[in-house]
């Protein structure tokens, strides 16, 4: 059983890869466990994502699936790669590629068969101990910073929900919203989420 202090280790780089590395080493490595590559520091998913999490993301996943039936927008949920470039394309070049909880494109010409590359018009990220520091500090300066237009984070042991949305280069977050309320997103126009009704379903 994993202590605090073995899930505070698990939010820093792994100490096993020191140096730079690039989407092009992250392509010769075969691992067992799914990692991610953030400004060329290499991070790891300490453990499976618990059976909350799994069905927070896949009853989140079908909501916007169902809404963007017949419209612009994909829906990938992880294991999916997000290549975020500074400036070049090429493999070697490019120092972070992470894998979001659920990414939403609405550029196809940002898809290929590795993924997405550049950044999603919106992002979920949903938490669990193992990832807290990752997701609402770093990650989020990291969307923040390759204009990820809306960031989603969701707690599901709290069920509550803060949407970050850009505006004139910054994000503005959203009061911190709970069962009772209906969300909307500003990136997809007309979507409408009843917490209420969606963590209902969790037990």
């Amino acid at each position: 059983m994993k202590t605090e202090e073995d899930i505070s280790k698990a939010e820093e780089p792994l100490a096993a890869y020191p140096g730079k590395y690039s989407y092009a080493d992250y392509l010769t490595w075969d691992m067992e466990e799914m990692v991610e590559i953030i400004k060329g520091k290499v991070y790891k998913w300490t453990a499976a994502p618990s059976r909350i999490h799994q069905k927070v993301a896949g009853n989140l996943t079908t909501a916007f699936n169902n809404f963007l039936k017949g419209k612009p927008c994909d829906i990938y949920p992880a294991p999916f790669d997000v290549r975020l470039p500074q400036k070049s394309l090429k493999n070697e070049d490019i120092f972070t590629v992470v894998q979001p909880d659920i990414s939403v494109i609405c550029d196809k010409a940002k898809l290929d068969d590795a993924g997405c590359l550049g950044a999603p018009d919106l992002i979920v990220e949903i938490l669990s101990p193992s990832n807290n520091k990752k997701d609402l500090k770093i990650k989020h300066d990291l969307y923040l910073e390759h204009g990820v237009r809306e960031y989603w984070i969701l707690q599901p042991l709290d069920q509550t929900l803060i949407i970050y949305m850009m505006k004139e280069g910054k994000y503005i977050p959203s009061r911190l919203f709970c069962a009772g309320d209906t969300v909307r997103s500003t990136v997809l126009e007309g979507f409408k989420l009843d917490l209420e009704e969606f963590f209902g379903d969790m037990e």
